[in-house]
């Protein structure tokens, strides 16, 4: 039997129509059975959230949407799947009327969302059905993909999508749509940015996939994010912690789930560059961790828009059920009955507000995660700064420090570390 591969091209590989036909060469130059997850074409999924943010000025988004998708794949009238994409924009039409008076209809505004994955994933396949490949449409929901939450999930639902699998419909080659998939209520509910990725590995899982490849505009993962002005390489080798570790920290290339549903079964992991031919085999590969006695630092990961968070009660249960039910993400916790301090991002303090009394906020901070085996706390020394390392794990080192002070941090480790290169 030959090896099954899940391959997963981003809006950022669907910009014109050429690039369907690149898709096709791709997994085509792989003696396995492709199974293909697409996000949203270039830019439509932007447009599909403004509209749905404020639908009274979406205006001629609908006929808009229609023209684009037309041009990536001429003759899609006369198939087979007009029908289908006829219906999809149609529902985009009723749902922003229902939006527009009814703002707070969440079910309208997914399915709105959601609808850019559906018309990616026709258009898709009907083109590669056009150049000789056995191309087939197929939603997240006809296969059974279940996501934890209502409207909003972060991850997928693996153990009951296990139950609700329909693999009748994954037939010669699926064009699966990313990003969403039946929320807890029976309604569609959808992942966060990127989280297209996610969907692609779970579907390996699900599927007993024997590797998954996210083809990206980028040649693979760099030791540290070009935001920062750096010159970095590429980064041959990371385990799944470090990968997870990583994408947390600053590898925007990297949704935080998208490792996790590879894990228990060892699934390997490729991101490779859209513009390359297969056999450049230029890549980063996501494994399993693989222990060292040598410290080494693969990458350097920050996030900014940190707040240092200081209490003199403890902790409320309020606030922990808070946490808990809006996934909130926190960095750093000590809670005694003398007082508390925790870490979070900026961004999540107005919904934890409530449940804090007499907090002093400090501003201005940012998080350095360095990510590799072995590293060694003394190698904070070296920044001669005022830090704290908030975390220390197999995977990597955590430290915070004020934002005003990061870019100097990154070139010392970066400099130190030979992770740049001049």
């Amino acid at each position: 039997m030959p090896e099954l591969i899940v391959h997963k091209f981003g809006g950022s590989c669907l910009r014109d129509k050429g690039d369907i036909d690149r898709i096709g060469q791709l997994v085509s130059s792989f003696n396995a059975k492709p199974v293909i997850v697409v996000s949203a074409l270039w830019g439509v999924t932007d447009r599909l959230m403004r509209a749905a943010n404020d639908p009274h000025y979406a205006g001629r988004l609908v006929e808009d949407l229609r023209r684009q998708h037309l041009r990536f794949s001429p003759g899609i009238e006369t198939s087979i799947h007009y029908d289908k994409f006829t219906r999809i924009l149609k529902g985009i039409s009723s749902d922003l009327v229902i939006l527009s008076t009814e703002p707070s209809t969440p079910a309208a505004r997914n399915r709105i969302l959601a609808a850019g994955e559906r018309l990616s994933a026709i258009v898709v396949a009907h083109r590669l059905q056009h150049i000789g490949l056995d191309a087939h449409p197929v939603g997240a929901e006809d296969i059974g993909l279940r996501l934890k939450g209502k409207t909003a999930a972060k991850i997928v639902d693996l153990e009951n999508s296990k139950l609700t699998l329909n693999r009748e419909n994954i037939e010669g080659i699926p064009i699966l749509t990313g990003w969403f998939g039946e929320g807890d209520n029976g309604e569609i509910a959808i992942l966060t940015r990127g989280g297209s990725d996610h969907s692609a590995s779970a579907f390996a899982n699900l599927l007993k996939a024997n590797r998954v490849i996210l083809w990206k505009d980028v040649d693979g993962i760099l030791t540290l994010n070009p935001r920062w002005g750096i010159t970095s390489s590429k980064v041959d080798y990371l385990g799944y912690g470090e990968a997870m570790e990583l994408s947390i920290h600053g590898a925007s290339i990297l949704h935080p789930f998208t490792v996790e549903p590879l894990i228990e079964s060892g699934i390997p992991m490729e991101i490779r560059n859209v513009s390359h031919d297969v056999s450049d085999e230029i890549k980063t590969m996501i494994g399993p961790d693989i222990s060292s006695s040598t410290s080494e630092i693969k990458a350097i990961g920050c996030k900014t828009g940190v707040a240092i968070i200081s209490t003199p009660k403890p902790l409320k249960n309020e606030f922990f059920q808070i946490i808990e039910e809006e996934g909130i993400t926190v960095w750093s916790l000590n809670s005694t009955p003398s007082g508390s301090r925790l870490i979070i991002s900026t961004h999540d303090l107005e919904i934890i507000n409530s449940s804090l009394e007499d907090a002093d906020i400090e501003y201005r901070t940012a998080i350095i995660s360095m990510v590799g085996n072995g590293i060694d706390t003394t190698i904070v020394n070296l920044l001669n700064l005022d830090t704290e390392v908030i975390s220390e794990s197999e995977h990597g080192l955590r430290l915070i420090l004020d934002t005003e002070d990061l870019v100097g941090a990154l070139e010392t480790l970066a400099r130190v570390n030979g992770l740049a290169i001049q």
